[in-house]
């Protein structure tokens, strides 16, 4: 007999109006709960959700949906996501984020930004199950991120997801230059290229100590990360799988040649039990 549990995901989230695009990000998040067994709560750690100086944990029983965002289609803005919150798991995540050291709290008033409802509109679209949102914080690197995942490791085994919401690649300055041209379909220049492939290898191999020292290590790791809070959700969900665990590739596309919607799952390691 095994012990099974929930893996980690890692999310590129893109652009909000990922929730009513034709792309073949969306067409995979319109499935990937069908290749999952239903969760009893989830867990976002989004780059929208920057805390600096610890850890917030979403405790909000109803929260509200944020149209964190501008210059979108009207039916965006018009879009809800009512999934209850979870306040006593939030008020459990933190009290388990300040036993590993964190400095950290559940809060109320915090509602979904889009890293968190634009996803699961599309993964979970009936709203049911509960949610809880989980901050980053844009001054620490991929460590510190790491093990706050490693403190959440426990959840997946109670039946509850983990994701990091974020952008595998996140120069924005390169992609409105594109977006003005006026198509999501265009080649992938070859820094976005280099950069995608060193941490797709990395990933595939389980090498952390490269993979939190990407900044240094990866080829254009700067260009394609200007700032990193779009990257940190994803070693969130590495260490969320916790010791023993591994990776692969679930999906892999690019918006305006730049944005990468590379998407990661992190199996937790399977471990045998004694015969009844």
């Amino acid at each position: 007999m095994t012990n099974t549990a929930f893996p980690a995901l890692f999310i590129s989230h893109g652009s909000p109006d990922t929730a009513i695009a034709d792309t073949q990000a969306a067409a995979w998040l319109k499935q990937m709960a069908a290749d999952l067994p239903r969760p009893r709560a989830i867990v976002v750690a989004s780059a929208h959700f920057e805390v600096s100086g610890g850890v917030a944990v979403s405790a909000d029983p109803h929260p509200e949906t944020i149209h964190d965002f501008g210059g979108f289609a009207p039916e965006l803005y018009a879009m809800q996501y009512p999934a209850p919150g979870a306040p006593d798991l939030a008020r459990r995540i933190a009290d388990d984020l300040q036993a590993a050291g964190f400095a950290a709290r559940a809060i109320d008033k915090r509602g979904f930004d889009h890293g968190v409802w634009v996803p699961l509109k599309l993964a979970y679209p009936d709203a049911e199950i509960p949610v809880v949102s989980v901050s980053v914080d844009p001054n620490k690197g991929p460590d510190y991120h790491f093990r706050l995942g490693q403190a959440l490791a426990g959840l997946g085994a109670e039946g509850v997801l983990v994701i990091g919401s974020g952008s595998f690649t996140h120069n924005l300055g390169e992609a409105f230059k594109r977006l003005r041209v006026g198509t999501r379909v265009a080649d992938v220049p070859e820094w976005v290229e280099s950069f995608t492939g060193w941490m797709n290898a990395r990933l595939a191999a389980n090498d952390v100590e490269a993979l939190l020292d990407y900044r240094s290590e990866a080829p254009f790791a700067a260009k394609n990360h200007p700032t990193d809070e779009h990257l940190l959700p994803l070693y969130v969900a590495m260490g969320a799988a916790g010791e023993g665990g591994h990776a692969h590739l679930v999906h892999d596309s690019a918006e305006f040649g730049v944005l990468a919607m590379t998407m990661w799952q992190f199996d937790p390691a399977v471990v045998a039990q004694p015969a009844a």
